[in-house]
């Protein structure tokens, strides 16, 4: 497997300092929030993705994808009960999956709470219907660019829809679709009551990306969350895609952050590898 850490942590830093940085840590790959770029993707030229392609790939870094889809610009909604919002939603989908290829990235991390969230006189049912209406529309795109659209669980504290790893496999099964798949967050399965190992497990199917971060919004290791049977139930399955390191407290700096969670789930992953041999 491979290891990657999400951007925006590193807030107001330039970008080559930034993946300076990543691969000097021993990352592999760097995870992007489109609004630490610019206020919409579409604001930027074909000659600047170029630009952060060749940087990142310079330090040898590769850019793993997107998430934070639609934080930026605001009004996006997949199931909104009016179609002009969702088309509008879909379009930015679109052009968001472009802006991932464009910069070598494979992964498009949909969490986005706030426009994914069913509004009272939507109903359940209809909202669900319209956001696998609004995946599937997107999912032409995804396949020819080569980007897989990672469907993220999220808690009742955040949102009222996609909030369990079963509810989005049930979703992910009913678009069927190998470019609209699944990623795990460790954050947010510590707030489902199956145990880590066996979610991970059920899921073994259907996820192509994996946040790690402690129940405390921290890094991995900064916290009470043990990584070790995370690790060892990802060996075991071959999950040969990215841990991508994502936290939400930015203390105590950036540079220890990346540097203690690289090195703890290293040793986790180290110590899974020789409890199996």
């Amino acid at each position: 497997m491979k290891f990657a850490i999400c951007n925006e942590l590193f807030e107001n830093w330039d970008f080559q300092k930034v993946v300076q940085l990543v691969a000097k840590t021993g990352y592999q790959g760097l995870e992007l929030a489109p609004f630490t770029i610019a206020e919409t993707v579409t604001e930027v030229s074909a000659a600047r993705r170029g630009e952060l392609r060749r940087i990142a790939e310079d330090a040898g870094i590769t850019i793993a994808g997107l998430h934070w889809l639609l934080v930026k610009p605001a009004g996006l909604y997949i199931n909104h009960p009016d179609a002009t919002v969702r088309l509008r939603t879909v379009d930015y989908l679109r052009q968001l999956i472009d802006f991932c290829a464009d910069l070598g990235g494979e992964i498009m991390v949909f969490g986005s709470p706030n426009q994914r969230r069913i509004q009272p006189e939507t109903g359940y049912e209809t909202g669900r219907r319209l956001a696998i209406e609004s995946f599937l529309s997107c999912a032409q795109t995804a396949s020819e660019r080569g980007v897989t659209i990672c469907l993220e669980a999220l808690p009742t504290s955040q949102t009222n829809f996609l909030n369990t790893n079963a509810e989005v496999r049930a979703v992910v099964q009913a678009i069927n679709h190998p470019n609209i798949q699944m990623m795990l967050d460790v954050k947010s399965m510590c707030s489902e009551e199956l145990p880590l190992p066996r979610n991970i497990m059920a899921c073994q199917d259907h996820f192509r990306h994996f946040h790690a971060n402690d129940a405390n919004m921290r890094g991995p290791g900064f916290g009470e969350v043990d990584f070790r049977p995370i690790m060892k139930t990802l060996r075991q399955l071959g999950y040969q895609g990215y841990v991508s390191v994502e936290v939400f407290d930015f203390r105590p700096d950036p540079e220890t952050i990346a540097v203690q969670s690289l090195n703890y789930l290293k040793s986790c992953l180290n110590d899974a590898a020789q409890k199996n041999d």
